[in-house]
């Protein structure tokens, strides 16, 4: 994500026209005044955990005098809140500052129980704590993260081509299942309806915000199991044998485009160049002639 931006010569016009002393500013951020003017002359960069102090030293908005582009991920926010990365360790109460030096980076999201105690030192909602970790991770993955749309433009996904991650998969269902305008389940509901399935605990909120994040790659197949069955998809589309993944793909395009109201025109030309199997073009019609049923009886 983009970090915030400095600017050497209006660092020096601000102060300047504030006729704050470099000495002064340096005093109020625990620096020498020479540090200060390196800062100036563009020999050195301040940490960007300074650069809210600097603001507030010359009377200035971070964000008006060292604006950013986009919006923050876990660094961002804890520069923005004057932190360095070691004394995150005594923020969550740890003896080092690996949970978020790892979450920093992408590689591991943190546990809940870390995330109250961080957000309030940040200054955030843990809302907010959590959006920004997912940016992070996203980042790692040289993916663009995803924000939430707006409910009135939220649409079914145009499909591309068949998805191959596991996290892929699982957006792609999501996606195809929930197209209503305010979109699919909370990480937290589909954890509740996967268990409820299992008919026991067989993951938890975290695991299946892992699993759809990309965070954790694999699943056992009673997870799989019991989502395959909470949104209707075959279990087959899981595995790994490409052919069988793209003959669910194309299913779960039929099924997405009959929610939009497009059910004849594509089971008409049985979807791509290829089209469905027979079998499974037969499969596919028994769904829609089900969902046409139900359309017709609920009177949509």
């Amino acid at each position: 994500m983009p970090a915030r931006h400095f600017d050497r010569s209006r660092l020096r016009a601000v102060r300047r026209a504030a006729e704050i002393y470099q000495a002064a500013v340096g005093e109020a951020l625990g620096v020498s005044d020479s540090a200060v003017a390196s800062w100036e002359n563009g020999s050195q960069t301040p940490d960007p955990e300074k650069l809210p102090a600097l603001a507030r030293a010359l009377g200035r908005d971070v964000d008006e005098l060292f604006p950013r582009s986009g919006p923050p991920d876990l660094t961002d926010l804890r520069c923005d809140a004057g932190y360095y990365q070691y004394e995150t360790a005594a923020l969550i109460g740890t003896k080092s500052a690996g949970p978020v030096a790892a979450a920093e980076r992408g590689e591991r999201r943190l546990k809940d129980k870390y995330v109250p105690s961080l957000a309030t030192a940040y200054g955030v909602g843990q809302e907010e704590l959590r959006r920004a970790e997912a940016r992070s991770i996203a980042k790692a993955q040289g993916v663009q993260a995803d924000e939430p749309s707006p409910p009135e433009t939220r649409r079914a996904p145009d499909l591309g081509a068949p998805p191959e991650s596991l996290a892929q998969k699982i957006t792609l269902l999501l996606d195809s299942s929930y197209p209503d305008p305010q979109g699919p389940p909370s990480d937290a509901e589909m954890a509740d309806a996967v268990n409820d399935r299992a008919g026991m605990q067989v993951i938890t909120e975290e695991g299946f915000r892992d699993l759809r994040t990309g965070v954790t790659e694999t699943a056992p197949p009673a997870v799989l199991d019991a989502l395959a069955a909470v949104v209707g998809a075959s279990r087959m589309y899981f595995e790994p044998d490409e052919a069988v993944a793209a003959q669910v793909y194309e299913g779960l395009q039929l099924l997405a485009a009959a929610k939009r109201g497009a059910v004849g025109r594509v089971r008409a030309r049985g979807l791509g160049a290829r089209g469905l199997s027979p079998k499974a073009m037969a499969l596919v019609n028994e769904l829609v002639a089900e969902l046409e049923e139900k359309e017709t009886d609920t009177g949509k």
